[in-house]
């Protein structure tokens, strides 16, 4: 969780072959599920949004590809993905993914 703006955009166009000015929101999970960066282009710069939980996780939406590296989903699904989970709850199910 150490990239910055110009770092993130970088892994959007190598690792996912997406731009990052196309509008898309793009979020970046750390690996203990506890923080996520959300970045976004508006208009005339990248804007992100950090999320760091104190008593909560949240659920990665499984991916339909093999490597698992970008999913697309609604706003509603979105909206859960930051609400999270309380840590001390049983797992839930994964999130379906919406295309």
């Amino acid at each position: 969780m150490r990239r910055g703006f110009d770092s993130l955009a970088q892994l959007a166009r190598d690792q996912l072959q997406l731009d990052p000015r196309s509008g898309a929101l793009l979020v970046f999970a750390g690996r203990r599920h506890d923080r996520l960066k959300a970045m976004w282009w508006d208009r005339n710069g990248y804007c992100v949004l950090y999320k760091r939980f104190h008593q909560a996780v949240f659920d990665l939406p499984a991916g339909d590809d093999a490597a698992g590296a970008s999913v697309r989903i609604d706003g509603q699904k979105l909206a859960a993905l930051l609400a999270g989970r309380d840590k001390t709850r049983q797992r839930k199910s994964k999130l379906r993914i919406v295309r």
